[in-house]
């Protein structure tokens, strides 16, 4: 809209210039809340301007008003691997939460992280030194599930320290702490059912709390707790605190040097694996993702002695029989001897996010052939790039990322393909995501499936495949390779190869390779487990791969392919991994490099058991 104002003289020129007033207009949000619209929210103001033709342009000095830049709404998180899904009844300052109508229960939660702090002897109020700055803290409150076989809301209040006012080689120096793979998950649970363990859960509280710092560090007192009469004076912390940049690694290193005084060994393939050999032969496995471990043995008794221990040294929270971690629900028939794994609950908040309703069409199959995705796709003008800003592509390819790592191989090309445009999406990507969530729609209770089978050996297969220049930008191939135990997936990838395949059997050579590093990984991971498997058997669907992995030919439609790819030769060789054919139709990695039939992929799915939980 527009209104023209009076026109006014201008002091220097006299001559009569016209202002507008500019009115702000905002679209329709119909793009992120209808997903089968085509236009998305917007959040940038729109100006438009209309004069009237003067009369007296000749004696008349134009003057443009200025245009106001304003920096545009984006998305504060880009990429959300764990989306999280804000509840509006939760405070987010101090202030907020003693005005709260629940301020009584967070008072208590603050109380409670307060006593925490003073039992674990986290800081000392000193003033604070000359040419010492002291970092900030924050209060951060959230509302958890209460525990098994109760239903009550658990309000947390968290003290934080405001790391990023850290200075590297000055507050703190390594950060690096490592955390589980979550293939070392899946084969803990595959594990569980093939040989009928005890799986149980355990959290640490204020495990942060626990490290111990190596840097002088000061802290301001935290809102609410000021000691009276000491308001000036600083915290002179001498443990590690939660938002400090250094608090993992040392959370981490405090837990391993624990572990091994118990006498457990920590697995050389995955550092976060701890595992130790009982009497009677068997074993009991420890899993640490930061604080939520998981605790697998065929001897409840020494399961509950692992307890005690824990309990001694830390702070801990018996959670009983595993049911879910990391976002993932663990469901178990012990009777039938099944395990699955699937993200129902996180599903539904990522549709809810990304304003998918009931209304909404679903579909069966990911990125239906009319999607012919490429760079051309994406904004080539002004109009294009701003109305992809409001776009929140970068979240929805990134909460589809978490899925897909999780508990979801079957979007895993898919998912692939979008997130290559991450930097500059179009229209045309944003469309194929839309689709990649109507399909997480129609399939939100599909999850894998381990089922105990004596048929198979007890082992890991693996299952490789590619597509030849598939990528329409470079001419790269992709590979993709999945890989199973006690029926169901444990490890899977579906990537662009590094450089262009000459040939169809130089793209399935290199997509063998990673599969067979992939495989060395596991079986060394799982022989430190105590599950010794004299090779691997890896499935390809093409005869010519097979044959230049065995016999070391010279030719000339070979000798250019890479000599860092031929240390399958030696693997093959050696007897570690045992490479066979296998029909196209039976590989369900082809599902991983190329869009297929619905047919196709349905058998794909059932070949791994991905199937509905």
């Amino acid at each position: 809209m527009l209104k023209q104002k009076d026109s006014q003289e201008d002091d220097k020129t006299s001559s009569i210039l016209q202002q507008v007033e500019f009115e702000k207009v905002k679209a329709d949000p119909a793009g992120v809340d209808e997903m089968d619209s085509d236009s998305p929210s917007t959040e940038n103001d729109e100006e438009v301007l209309t004069q009237e033709p003067s009369q007296q342009q000749d004696s008349i000095a134009y003057r443009r008003p200025r245009r106001e830049i304003r920096k545009p709404a984006r998305f504060v998180d880009m990429v959300a691997y764990t989306l999280p899904i804000v509840d509006d009844d939760v405070p987010s300052t101090y202030r907020e939460a003693v005005s709260n109508p629940e301020s009584i229960q967070w008072k208590k939660a603050m109380n409670e992280e307060m006593q925490s702090l003073h039992k674990n002897e986290t800081w000392e109020l000193v003033t604070l030194p000359k040419e010492k700055k002291a970092i900030g803290c924050k209060w951060v409150y959230a509302k958890k599930e209460g525990f098994p076989r109760k239903n009550e809301i658990r309000y947390k209040a968290r003290l934080i320290a405001k790391g990023y006012a850290q200075k590297e080689g000055i507050d703190y120096n390594e950060v690096f702490s490592p955390v589980v793979k979550h293939s070392s998950i899946q084969i803990l649970l595959a594990m569980v059912v093939q040989f009928d363990l005890e799986l149980v859960q355990l959290d640490v509280k204020t495990a942060f709390l626990h490290g111990d710092l190596e840097e002088e560090i000061y802290m301001t007192q935290p809102d609410g707790f000021k000691v009276a009469g000491k308001e000036n004076w600083v915290c002179k912390l001498t443990k590690s605190l939660y938002g400090l940049k250094q608090s993992p690694r040392q959370w981490y290193k405090r837990f391993d040097r624990f572990m091994k005084g118990q006498r457990y060994t920590r697995n050389k393939f995955d550092h976060c694996v701890y595992f130790r050999k009982l009497q009677e032969g068997s074993f009991i496995y420890l899993l640490l993702y930061v604080d939520d471990m998981l605790i697998a043995s065929k001897s409840k008794d020494e399961i509950e002695k692992l307890k005690t221990q824990l309990n001694q040294e830390f702070e801990m929270k018996d959670l009983g029989e595993a049911k879910k971690i990391l976002g993932m629900e663990i469901c178990r028939d012990r009777a039938r001897g099944k395990v699955s794994l699937s993200q129902k609950q996180y599903f539904k908040k990522v549709l809810q996010q990304f304003g998918m309703t009931e209304q909404t069409k679903p579909v069966s199959t990911l990125l239906a052939s009319h999607f012919k995705l490429s760079a051309q796709l994406s904004p080539s003008t002004d109009a294009e790039r701003e109305y992809m800003l409001q776009v929140p592509y970068s979240n929805a390819v990134g909460s589809l990322m978490y899925a897909m790592v999780c508990t979801r191989p079957d979007i895993s090309h898919a998912v692939g393909i979008v997130s290559r445009y991450m930097h500059n999406p179009g229209k045309g990507h944003w469309q194929a995501v839309k689709w990649i969530l109507r399909y997480i729609q129609k399939t939100m209770d599909v999850g894998l499936l381990f089922e105990r089978d004596d048929t198979l050996g007890q082992g890991v297969i693996g299952y490789v495949d590619s597509d030849y220049a598939g990528d329409l930008d470079k001419r790269r191939s992709t590979t993709g390779y999945v890989f199973t135990f006690a029926g169901g997936p444990i490890s899977w990838k579906s990537t662009l190869q590094s450089t262009v395949a000459l040939s169809t059997t130089e793209a399935e050579y290199m997509a063998i390779t990673e599969a067979v590093k992939e495989a060395i990984w596991l079986q060394g991971l799982l022989e430190n487990l105590g599950l010794t498997q004299e090779h691997i058997n890896v499935y390809c669907d093409s005869q010519s791969a097979i044959h230049l992995t065995k016999n070391q030919v010279y030719h000339a439609r070979t000798k250019h392919i890479d000599v860092r790819f031929h240390f399958v030769r030696e693997i093959v060789d050696d007897g570690k991994i045992l490479l066979q054919k296998i029909k196209t139709a039976e590989n369900p990695a082809d599902m991983l490099t190329k869009v297929v039939t619905t047919i196709k992929f349905e058998h794909c799915l059932n070949l791994i058991n991905i199937l509905q939980v």
